[in-house]
């Protein structure tokens, strides 16, 4: 879900093209993750399986997209979810309750053949387990590609490394990453430009958002961003009702926010909250290294224990390998 800051950070998003997103780029695995498991499916919600029933389609999406990354000259580095704060359990439980009621609701839709109904909800009810995480691991290693195991929130760790300066910037769709204090942010980092927005077609393009530059022009600091968040609602606390990002934001700037805090929502402690973002688990014992594919590793991998086409997968691996002419992974790692 992330922080709802859409419409305060409108004015602050530069749409980029592809090449000059070339380099090294830390993506929030979960968030990837969500999206090809609530995207690629069959029109009637039931995702892509292979003939044993298991899902494949978090491994098409990895596979693909970043066979799409590679070709671009980004360098991806996955970033995966840890342990995540005691305070983000509640949300964690109604994630999970509201799963599993978008789970009976795509299949009572299924009976009553309302495909649409039964697409959208089936969408709603995607989950991440163990399968997902071990198998995406599984193939990102036979891709050569680094990946980091997050001590608690990826999006925090991402923006660490960011802020380090190990990787050039953070892909994911929530705006957390700026709270966490990630330099730029990139979204929309989707291998199809065109997406169905309320039965209307839409242009998706990348975009690119720079914390200090929205800093200045709201004239915050980051503290505040994250005071904004804490109002309107982050994963770890259910903001105050009736407060939108534009109202937050006036209240922020009146220095009401404690004040607003107490009498609105006078049980709620936001230190806990305002010092996770400022200072959350992350590491710094990773290894960013990228080598050659292993071709025949994964074509044994998708083929033949997913039953993916080997002609699709041999031709997206053709375009990495330099056997069409294409520039080698040598040329950019």
């Amino acid at each position: 879900m992330g922080v709802a800051l859409r419409d305060l950070l409108a004015d602050h998003k530069t749409p980029v093209e592809w090449e000059s997103l070339a380099g090294v780029a830390a993506i929030d695995a979960h968030n990837a993750l969500y999206q090809f498991l609530s995207i690629i499916r069959q029109p009637d919600g039931t995702p892509l399986m292979d003939h044993e029933g298991r899902v494949t389609s978090h491994l098409s999406g990895i596979f693909f997209r970043t066979v799409h990354f590679l070709e671009k000259g980004i360098r991806p580095v996955y970033i995966f979810d840890g342990t995540p704060p005691e305070f983000k359990a509640e949300t964690v439980d109604e994630r999970r309750e509201a799963r599993r009621i978008a789970g009976e609701r795509w299949a009572e839709a299924l009976k009553l053949g309302d495909t649409e109904e039964a697409y959208r909800q089936a969408r709603s009810s995607s989950r991440i387990d163990a399968h997902i995480i071990e198998t995406t691991k599984e193939l990102l290693g036979l891709m050569r590609l680094p990946f980091v195991d997050a001590p608690s929130e990826g999006e925090a760790q991402a923006a660490a490394m960011a802020a380090r300066g190990d990787v050039a910037y953070a892909v994911s769709q929530d705006y957390d990453s700026l709270l966490f204090g990630a330099p730029v942010l990139v979204r929309n980092l989707t291998v199809s430009a065109r997406r169905k927005v309320r039965g209307r077609t839409i242009v998706i393009r990348p975009e690119r958002l720079v914390l200090r530059d929205i800093l200045a022009g709201l004239s915050l600091s980051r503290e505040n961003l994250i005071e904004i968040g804490i109002l309107v609602g982050t994963d770890f606390n259910p903001g105050i009702k009736g407060i939108g990002p534009k109202s937050a934001l006036r209240i922020v700037r009146q220095g009401s926010f404690r004040k607003t805090i107490e009498e609105k929502a006078p049980g709620f402690d936001p230190d806990p909250v305002m010092d996770f973002f400022l200072h959350p688990p992350v590491r710094s014992d990773y290894d960013l290294r990228w080598g050659d594919p292993d071709p025949e590793g994964i074509t044994r991998f998708l083929c033949d224990t997913f039953d993916f086409s080997p002609d699709r997968v041999g031709a997206a691996l053709d375009k990495i390998s330099g056997r069409q002419g294409q520039r080698t992974l040598d040329h950019w790692f």
